[in-house]
């Protein structure tokens, strides 16, 4: 109880209420901008986090987060373009209802469906959360070695598109995260003689690059044009959302168990959430025909909307338990705590305990305010969709060049941010995942360093990584991951052969 109350001592500073506040505006402005996304805004959002307490620092990136996701549903119902991933499942059948003259309703049952689905997620974190972390005490090096490679394994198999693309992204991060000095042996690599990378690619400025720059290189190269916005009526908005929400109960409670579920694995996140959740709903629907077509329809948005918000705070379970990433957001999270000096791992419920109640309550604190500035972002989303991109991309350009270089005051990392930029460009036009670089380059010193400690410590007795009891267990949870995508055509091709011979 001593920490309960601290953290909500912690809570009541106006330092931290300011901030939040702050964020939030932030994160409405981003998500309703088609194209600027969550983790871009969490990006941009590192440089000021330096300058903040370990608590502030989190919960501007928590409600930021929350509300650029809603965010993204604006431009969604209203021009036909999603604002964030996460909104891009429902974006046809958002728009299809607001031009059948439903537009208010579409985005109160997105409102709602997100304020539902975050504080959902949030009792997920709390209850997940601790007890994950108790049975992680027993982890060594052996059972993080393998914990981490099923991270990595996960963010292929569940990355959009080509999975031979998401393992190439992956390698790519992998490749990243070697340069500078060898964790075991303390010898140069990939340093072409440059004393500056003897430190390594800094996290920062790599995602700064990939996802700040490389969204304006996409904007600027490829516009899509100005489509002007449906006009919408808000009045009677909440109440139409509470019927409907309710008639489409069963919805809201699969989109919160989907979200919670999929936004704990590695590298999932909410926009694999909402896809997940719209093609389970639409195969459990009698309507599910009606889905993307002609008028549109809202259980989708329910049910979807639902699942987004709820997978981001579930993501913080892998997080704050192991130090394994959720998704990009807890990704650039992650380095800025390690910054802090705050060490993410079991040991952490025992040291900080006050500042995971901070962060519980910071949750549900966010998806409560989503509610009035949710509804004044729906009243005032005309006006954030007419900003003009030649204003903003150059106050982007300018964040992130400020960005990368406040991390150490080098010019290096501005160079480490211009070209991960340009290559974060490049992989997105040709159909390469980031988020697969994005964990490879977190995760592939917690995979070596685990190894070599394991190694070195038994002499290479290799088979400590497979007869330990934890440590088998999470092996026969990594293979048939690692396998699904033969397992899968092994299965769609004796389906094929019994359909033809019938």
């Amino acid at each position: 109880m001593g920490d309960l109350a601290t953290a909500f001592g912690m809570l009541a500073d106006p330092t931290l209420l300011v901030v939040v506040l702050a964020s939030a505006v932030y994160g409405l402005f981003i998500g309703a901008i088609p194209g600027l996304t969550a983790t871009l805004a969490t990006a941009l959002l590192v440089p000021f986090a330096f300058f903040l307490d370990p608590l502030p620092a989190i919960a501007a990136v928590i409600t930021m987060s929350a509300m650029a996701i809603f965010a993204g549903d604006l431009p969604s119902a209203l021009v036909r373009m999603p604002g964030t991933p996460a909104s891009a499942a429902y974006t046809e059948d958002a728009y299809r209802q607001t031009q059948a003259g439903n537009g208010a309703l579409v985005l109160g049952v997105a409102l709602g469906g997100s304020v539902i689905g975050g504080i959902v997620g949030a009792v997920v974190l709390m209850v997940a959360a601790p007890a994950l972390a108790e049975f992680a005490l027993q982890f060594t090096s052996y059972e993080y070695f393998w914990v981490a490679v099923l991270g990595l394994t996960a963010s292929v198999i569940i990355s959009q598109g080509s999975q031979l693309k998401g393992a190439i992204s992956l390698c790519i991060g992998l490749l990243l995260a070697t340069v500078g000095i060898d964790i075991a042996l303390g010898y140069a690599r990939f340093t072409f003689g440059s004393t500056d990378l003897l430190q390594g690619i800094s996290f920062i400025p790599a995602m700064i690059g990939l996802f700040g720059l490389s969204e304006v290189l996409r904007n600027v190269l490829h516009p899509t044009g100005r489509i002007e916005p449906v006009r919408l009526r808000t009045r009677g908005m909440f109440r139409d959302t509470r019927r409907t929400l309710w008639r489409y109960r069963r919805g809201v409670v699969s989109g919160n168990a989907i979200g919670g579920a999929i936004g704990a694995l590695p590298g999932a996140g909410g926009d694999i959430a909402a896809w997940v959740s719209y093609a389970a709903t639409k195969n459990a629907s009698k309507e599910g025909h009606l889905f993307g077509k002609g008028e549109g329809h809202v259980e989708p948005i329910v049910s979807a909307g639902s699942a987004n918000n709820a997978a981001l705070a579930s993501a913080y379970v892998p997080t704050l338990v192991f130090g394994i990433p959720g998704d990009t957001i807890t990704a650039i999270l992650l380095g800025v705590l390690l910054v802090k000096g705050v060490q993410p791992g079991p040991e952490l419920f025992g040291a900080e305990a006050s500042l995971l109640y901070g962060i519980y309550l910071v949750f549900i604190l966010a998806n409560l305010l989503l509610i009035p500035l949710g509804y004044l972002a729906v009243r005032t989303s005309g006006t954030l969709l007419r900003v003009p991109p030649a204003l903003l991309m150059p106050i982007i350009v300018a964040f992130c060049v400020v960005g990368a270089f406040s991390i150490n005051n080098g010019y290096l990392e501005i160079g480490v941010m211009l070209v991960l930029g340009v290559l974060g460009y490049l992989l997105e036009r040709t159909g390469f995942p980031l988020a697969p670089v994005v964990l490879g380059l977190v995760l592939g010193p917690i995979v070596e360093k685990n190894f070599m400690q394991s190694v070195i410590k038994t002499n290479w007795d290799l088979t400590q990584f497979l007869t330990r009891p934890i440590s088998a267990a999470l092996l026969v949870i990594t293979l048939p991951v690692l396998l699904y995508p033969v397992l899968r055509r092994s299965l769609r091709a004796v389906a094929r052969r019994r359909a033809l011979r019938h």
